[in-house]
């Protein structure tokens, strides 16, 4: 069940992403959209997710002008952009100017190599809450593990895990269909 946001709410909700998710916005978003303002379900999220990964670009830009985009048209998406991308462009042009100037000691390259890690638990974290529905089904699972084969084990371009897997997901749709 969803709840349509206003021009307004999507503005807010991409802003607080925005300022919430720097360097890692995807496990904030989610949040907000299912968990909190239930614009989507779960399922939803990851299906637009998906989506929003094959086509070019940032998934999170995407993710933002996609949702505006279902919600409020062409205004939504625009609005759900800026709001995303406000924060962060402020503080990326000010720490690229303060990076000029930064000692890059032990201590601040340890700083950086501990916020590095964070990010990759919460990518972690939140590719496991966003697969989790495709663990109840076994042809989904399949997709799933054999995504992640193709991309982390064996190292293929994504182009090509794509021409594989969007057929073996016709596949899994016609054998376990939703």
């Amino acid at each position: 069940m969803e709840t349509a946001p206003s021009i307004r709410e999507l503005f807010r909700g991409f802003f607080i992403i925005g300022m919430s998710g720097f360097g890692g916005a995807l496990p904030h978003a989610r949040s907000l959209i299912v968990d909190r303002r239930g614009w989507m379900t779960q399922a939803e999220f990851a299906e637009m997710l998906g989506l929003c990964q094959i086509l070019p670009g940032p998934n999170m830009v995407n993710l933002a002008v996609v949702i505006g985009r279902r919600f409020q048209g062409a205004p939504g998406a625009v609005v759900a952009f800026i709001g995303l991308l406000a924060v962060p462009i402020v503080v990326v042009i000010t720490l690229g100017l303060a990076y000029r100037t930064a000692d890059l000691s032990p201590a601040v390259r340890g700083a950086m190599a501990g916020v590095a890690a964070a990010a990759a638990g919460l990518m972690l974290g939140t590719g496991l809450r966003i697969a989790s529905p495709a663990a109840r089904r076994p042809a989904q699972l399949a997709i799933v593990v054999l995504a992640f084969v193709l991309l982390a084990v064996l190292h293929l371009p994504l182009i090509t895990v794509l021409a594989i897997a969007i057929p073996a997901s016709l596949v899994a749709q016609r054998i376990d269909p939703a």
